[in-house]
C-alpha cells in the first residue's frame, strides 16, 4: 500500500477521536504531527529537519510507506550533519514503532481524557517554542486551558530541587505568588519539591500555572502529583509533546526542560544541586538567550551549589524576590508593558505622569492613597479598572517604586526628594 493511502486509511479510522482533540477530517497536518510524534522521541532534529523541508504530512506519507535510506535522503535537506548513517539509523529509530493500532490507541486515549492537540500556527501555540529550530515540539497535547500557554500570557519558569529545603520551598511559594499578583504565568515541571510549591503557590494566588510533563497527559507523573496537577487543569494547563500512553524517561526528562524553557520569557533556579536536572533547565534557557535567574542561598547547602554554579559560571542574574524575577522578563506581566513616565528619571524624582503615560496606570495612581492602604478591590472601584489589570498595574507600580504593599492593601509611594 503507498504512504498516501495508508494515511488516508488511519486518517479515516481516527475521525472520531480526531473531533474530540478538537481536530477534523481536513485536518491533515494535524493528524500527520500525531503518527510522527508516535514514531519519534522529543527533539529528534532528523525528524524536524524533515518536517521543515517537505512538511508533516508528506513526511508521514514516505513513512507509512517504509522508505529505504536513498528515499528519506530525498524528503531531507543537504547538509553536512544529514548523513547516510544519520538516516539510517534515524530509521532504525522510527520504523519499530510504526503500529497504525498503537497510533489509533493513543489517540482514543488522548480523547477519553479530554485532551487537545496543538500544532505551530494554532491562537494558542507558544511560539517560544518555536526557537527552538530543528528540535521544536511537532505538536503538543493539553489537558486544561490551551489559552494558558499561548504567547499572550507571559510566562516564567521557576525550577529548582526535589528534595527541596523549608528555605527553598519559602522563596518558591513567595516568588510565585508576586508573579501571579504580576500577571505572569507560573510554568514549571510539576515535579515534588520546588516545582510542586511553585504550582500550588500559584493556584492559592488565583493565579494561572502550566506544568510540562516528561510522560503522557493521561497519567499523571509523579503519582503523588495526582490531585495537583488535576487541580492545575481546572484553571491552567498540564502539557506534553509524547503521546498519551507514553513513560516519562530520563531523555524525555530532559528533553521536556528545553519546552520549559522555551515556552518562558526567562528561567529562574530557586534551588539546584550541583548536577541538578534544574541546571539543564537553566542550559537551554541560555542557548535560547533566555535571561536566567538564580536565587543564592547558604554556602553551606549542598542544595543551592547549582544556583551558585550558574552565578560564578554562567551569565545568570542575582534574584531574591518576585520583583526581581520580573525585571527578567522585562516586567512585563499579562497586562503588557506598562510605563509610567516618558521619562525614568522623572519616576525616581516622584514627578508626575508624562502625556504618554499609560492610562491605567495614572487611574491606579490616582486611586491610591500615601497613608491609607486599599484592597486591590478598592483600588478597582475607584479607578473604574477591572481588579485582574489592577495586579497588573500594580505590579508594575511597585516596581517602579511608586506603589508598596502593606499587609491590608496597597498604598502610593512618594519618591525621596
Amino acid at each position: 500500500m503507498r504512504g498516501s493511502d495508508a494515511f488516508d486509511e488511519l486518517l479515516d479510522r481516527s475521525a472520531r477521536a480526531l473531533e474530540a482533540v478538537g481536530r477534523s477530517l481536513d485536518d491533515a497536518d494535524a493528524f500527520a504531527r500525531i503518527v510522527l510524534g508516535a514514531l519519534a522521541e522529543p527533539g529528534d532534529g532528523v525528524m524536524g529537519r524533515a518536517v521543515a523541508q517537505v512538511g508533516a504530512v508528506a513526511t508521514a506519507h514516505a513513512l507509512l510507506a517504509r522508505p529505504d535510506v536513498a528515499a528519506l535522503a530525498a524528503l531531507l535537506p543537504a547538509e553536512a550533519t544529514v548523513t547516510p548513517k544519520t538516516i539510517s539509523d534515524a530509521l532504525a529509530r522510527w520504523m519499530p514503532r510504526l503500529d497504525a493500532e498503537a497510533i489509533l490507541r493513543s489517540l482514543a486515549q488522548a480523547a477519553r481524557v479530554g485532551a487537545a492537540l496543538l500544532v505551530p500556527g494554532d491562537p494558542d501555540w507558544p511560539i517560544g517554542v518555536d526557537d527552538l529550530g530543528v528540535h521544536t515540539p511537532l505538536a503538543l497535547w493539553v489537558r486544561g486551558r490551551t489559552a494558558a500557554i499561548a504567547s499572550s500570557a507571559p510566562a516564567i519558569a521557576l525550577v529548582g530541587a526535589r528534595a527541596a529545603t523549608g528555605y527553598g520551598e519559602h522563596v518558591a511559594i513567595e516568588a510565585s505568588a508576586g508573579l501571579v499578583d504580576r500577571g505572569f504565568t507560573v510554568v514549571s515541571g510539576g515535579a515534588y519539591g520546588i516545582d510542586g510549591m511553585a504550582h500550588r503557590s500559584a493556584l492559592r494566588s488565583a493565579g494561572s500555572t502550566v506544568a510540562f510533563l516528561a510522560g503522557g497527559i493521561d497519567r499523571f507523573y509523579p503519582l503523588g502529583h495526582d490531585d495537583l496537577l488535576s487541580r492545575i487543569v481546572q484553571t491552567g494547563a498540564v502539557v506534553s509533546e509524547v503521546p498519551c500512553g507514553s513513560s516519562p524517561t530520563k531523555w524525555r526528562f530532559l528533553q521536556r526542560n528545553r519546552l520549559i524553557a522555551a515556552a518562558s520569557a526567562a528561567t529562574v533556579v530557586i534551588e539546584a544541586g550541583h548536577r541538578s536536572g534544574s541546571l539543564n533547565t537553566a542550559n537551554h534557557a541560555s542557548a535560547l538567550g533566555r535571561p536566567i535567574g538564580a536565587v543564592p542561598g547558604p554556602v553551606t547547602s549542598p542544595v543551592s551549589a547549582g544556583c551558585h554554579r550558574l552565578l560564578r559560571e554562567r551569565d545568570a542574574i542575582c534574584v531574591v524576590n518576585a520583583a526581581q524575577m520580573a525585571e527578567l522578563a522585562g516586567g512585563t506581566g499579562a497586562h503588557g508593558a506598562l510605563r509610567l513616565f516618558d521619562d525614568p528619571a522623572g519616576a525616581a524624582r516622584g514627578g508626575p505622569p508624562g502625556p504618554s503615560a499609560h492610562p491605567d496606570a495614572v487611574r491606579v495612581l490616582d486611586a491610591l492613597s500615601p497613608r491609607s492602604p486599599r484592597s486591590v478591590d478598592d483600588v478597582a472601584r475607584l479607578a473604574g479598572v477591572e481588579p485582574a489589570r489592577v495586579m497588573g498595574v500594580l505590579g508594575i507600580l511597585e516596581i517602579e517604586g511608586r506603589a508598596a504593599r502593606r499587609p491590608n492593601g496597597w498604598v502610593a509611594r512618594r519618591a525621596a526628594g
